[in-house]
């Protein structure tokens, strides 16, 4: 009575979002390379040109695929209350979003799910990993009755960084975020072979993506991909 909520699309009393507009938030029809984004591709995968690019360079591909939900504009108050007025509860239309995407591109199901870690300072202060809360959505209901196994402790943040957001340039982004994560010591030999699938909100440049799934690769990770909401073009 004293905080009354209703949907931010229709203002319909008691949800945030409504069953109707939940299920008015189109998905994107096609997925692009997730390093030049340009070039349409198959589940987001890597485009061949890109591909030739870092075979030459002698630079092994970190992230095999990156699907994204919606544009960002559509859902861009949503994954701010969600993440900074910490309201939990949108974490299910969000994490459904990341379901319908996944099952829309028939991608094959991983062996682990890994939520993108936050730094132990920002979890004391939010009180919770959004990542967490999306990939717990779609743990528990990709496969009904059968859970994916989730991982958050397996991929670990070692560096407070700077806000990836804050930061302009693409090249600061990448080296903002170098040598940010670890692997457990303990969960390192179960990591060799696995396909896995790195679950997180919002990508930009994707520099966050590509550090986990460079440390993943790095102790033999067989694939690495990654769901998150939707992508958000720098300005």
């Amino acid at each position: 009575m004293l905080f009354p909520i209703s949907c931010l699309f229709c203002q319909k009393e008691g949800v945030w979002i409504c069953h109707d507009c939940e299920q008015k938030i189109n998905l994107l029809p096609f997925q692009v390379c997730p390093y030049c984004e340009k070039t349409i591709t198959q589940n987001g995968h890597i485009c061949e040109k890109c591909l030739i690019k870092r075979i030459e360079k002698n630079s092994p591909v970190s992230l095999d695929a990156l699907l994204c939900a919606t544009e960002y504009q559509k859902i861009s108050k949503l994954v701010h209350l969600f993440k900074y007025n910490f309201i939990q509860t949108l974490g299910t239309p969000l994490g459904n979003l990341l379901i319908k995407i996944l099952l829309k591109n028939n991608f094959s199901l991983p062996d682990i799910i890994i939520p993108v870690p936050i730094h132990k300072r920002k979890l004391k202060w939010r009180g919770f990993n959004q990542a967490e809360i999306l990939a717990n959505i779609v743990s528990q209901n990709i496969t009904p009755g059968l859970e994916i196994a989730i991982r958050s402790d397996m991929l670990m943040r070692k560096k407070n960084t700077k806000a990836q957001m804050k930061i302009k340039m693409r090249k600061e982004r990448l080296e903002n975020l170098s040598g940010a994560f670890f692997v457990q010591s303990l969960e390192q030999k179960n990591i060799s072979e696995k396909r896995i699938l790195l679950i997180d909100d919002i990508a930009t440049t994707g520099a966050t993506l590509f550090e986990c799934a460079k440390t993943l690769k790095n102790f033999g990770a067989k694939k690495v991909f990654a769901v998150v909401i939707a992508r958000q073009e720098m300005k």
